[in-house]
């Protein structure tokens, strides 16, 4: 079983090269949830799920949950005047 870093929102996995897959297959294996958990916490990212991958089934087991160093999205008020 892999244990990845799952981005909540996007429902994407961190790779060993720092970018982000849809493709859990190619995610970085951390091998244990504590060293994925400390890894997600430095990561610009909000809400994040650790998970265990089963290549073989293809099945996931959330294993543990946490909030990351969110990222920053622009904010658009919404006008209440109609022109």
């Amino acid at each position: 079983m892999n244990i990845l870093i799952e981005d909540a929102e996007t429902l994407e996995y961190l790779t060993s090269n720092q970018l982000w897959t849809k493709n859990a297959a190619t995610g970085k294996d951390f091998g244990a949830t504590g060293a994925a958990f400390a890894v997600a916490k430095k990561e610009l990212i909000g809400k994040f799920n650790i998970v265990g991958y089963n290549a073989d089934t293809k099945q996931f087991i959330n294993l543990n949950h946490g909030k990351g160093k969110a990222r920053k999205r622009a904010r658009f008020k919404q006008s209440s005047r109609q022109n």
